[in-house]
């Protein structure tokens, strides 16, 4: 018979499905999914008619599974997602959910806002504005997996609001361009893919003078987004709206940072200044030939001498003198 001493000992073994894991990493596992279980079925309990929740992260499908220490996320794109069983109920605790105080609810709640907006974008139209403030707030969480979700949910809202998001834009781009310039790479792309978004759906006339202040912020990588998407956003006006809004207006900012500190912003501004040179000579000959006789117009030196100071001026005309062949051109 085997003595108590030795049976003791030998109750204290692990076991076969324990000897090769960690057991403080299956106990932290384990509260840790209890924890974030206890969490969703108390929000479930609290709206029992809501949707199911979007999985949003890491694990198998159809789960909420929590990020846990470095594991790698996984976040749903736009065309994966799908429409909401039960609209009503949704919006109506929308708002609650985007301000609750569990990340893993505001993720879902953040998802079902991507899916209001591509699926029912007229039904929540006129919360538009409150949700964008929330949206803002999520951007700001030093939590990754809220950040990059909030930034995803700030594409979609771009893209399908465009110009009806223009009232509420100014706390969401700078909230863009300062995720678009820190040294989180995953959150970094994702928020440079959304100013992207931004400047492609976006009307330029109403974005121009939104984006122009941050061309004098203290952080240079700002300064060099903000004269990125700058240089996307005039093509986009096409020759008379160019001079519609001002080609003086426009060299003058193309100016102003071909002297800036970041390699971004002084090629985003040779970028610019070339295409201005060339509406320039487009639209004012044929004007020019329509309105009189002869061509006798302005050059495009006598254009930027007119408008600038001599030192930028020279600037100006030093980069538009080099034939564009060769130049990386793009922003």
């Amino acid at each position: 018979m085997m003595s108590g001493k030795a049976l003791r000992v030998l109750n204290s073994l692990p076991g076969p499905e324990t000897r090769n894991e960690s057991p403080s990493k299956g106990n932290f596992m384990k509260a840790f999914v209890e924890n974030s279980n206890e969490n969703f079925e108390k929000w479930q309990t609290e709206n029992p008619a809501s949707v199911t929740p979007t999985p949003i992260i890491n694990g198998e499908v159809g789960t909420a599974v929590a990020e846990v220490g470095n594991s790698e996320v996984e976040y749903i794109e736009s065309e994966n997602l799908n429409d909401i069983e039960d609209v009503g109920t949704s919006l109506s605790t929308l708002l609650a959910r985007l301000d609750a105080k569990d990340w893993v609810l505001v993720c879902e709640a953040l998802n079902h806002v991507r899916q209001l907006s591509i699926f029912h974008k007229e039904a929540m139209l006129e919360m538009l504005g409150n949700v964008v403030t929330l949206i803002v707030k999520s951007l700001k969480s030093p939590r990754s997996a809220v950040c990059k979700t909030a930034i995803m949910t700030s594409a979609d809202i771009l893209k399908v609001y465009s110009d009806h998001i223009i009232d509420s834009l100014d706390p969401m781009l700078v909230q863009l361009l300062l995720k678009s310039s820190q040294d989180k790479r995953f959150v970094c792309e994702a928020a440079e893919r959304t100013l992207i978004t931004m400047t492609t759906w976006i009307s330029p006339s109403l974005l121009l003078p939104k984006l122009q202040p941050y061309l004098k912020h203290k952080n240079p990588r700002i300064r060099a987004k903000a004269s990125m998407c700058i240089c996307r956003s005039v093509p986009r006006l096409g020759m008379d709206g160019i001079n519609a809004y001002g080609i003086d207006k426009l060299i003058q900012i193309a100016a102003s940072q071909l002297s800036d500190q970041l390699p971004e912003s002084r090629e985003a501004a040779r970028t610019l200044a070339l295409e201005l040179q060339t509406v320039y000579k487009e639209f004012n000959v044929p004007q020019a030939a329509a309105e009189s006789g002869d061509l006798v117009i302005d050059s495009w030196e006598d254009f930027c001498q007119a408008k600038l100071s001599p030192l930028s001026a020279q600037a100006i005309l030093r980069v538009t003198s080099v034939s564009k062949e060769g130049q990386v051109v793009g922003c």
